[in-house]
């Protein structure tokens, strides 16, 4: 427990709130264009080929994001629109 005094000269600190998607900078998606489309297996105790791309937004920043749906048409240069959500099952998949 803090005394006055030391609340007067250091104060409380803020806790910082860790984004889920630093990628997208508080926008609801981001458009990018495909660097790399690929197949990438799963954790542990599930077995399959995800559809992944790796895509480089607007902001600079490059992303790994899962493609959803059965069959796609992406490939390299193509655009994009990525929005936040992980794939539980791919680890450093944050984005659809």
């Amino acid at each position: 427990m803090p005394t006055i005094n030391q609340l007067v000269r250091k104060g409380r600190k803020k806790i910082k709130k860790k984004t889920k998607a630093p990628a997208l900078d508080s926008c609801p998606q981001r458009r990018g264009v495909c660097t790399r489309v690929y197949t990438t297996t799963p954790k542990k105790p599930n077995s399959a080929l995800r559809k992944v791309a790796r895509v480089r937004l607007t902001n600079g920043m490059e992303v790994t994001s899962y493609i959803p749906g059965i069959g796609h048409n992406l490939q390299e240069h193509s655009v994009v629109l990525i929005r936040g959500g992980r794939v539980k099952d791919l680890p450093g998949v944050r984005y659809h």
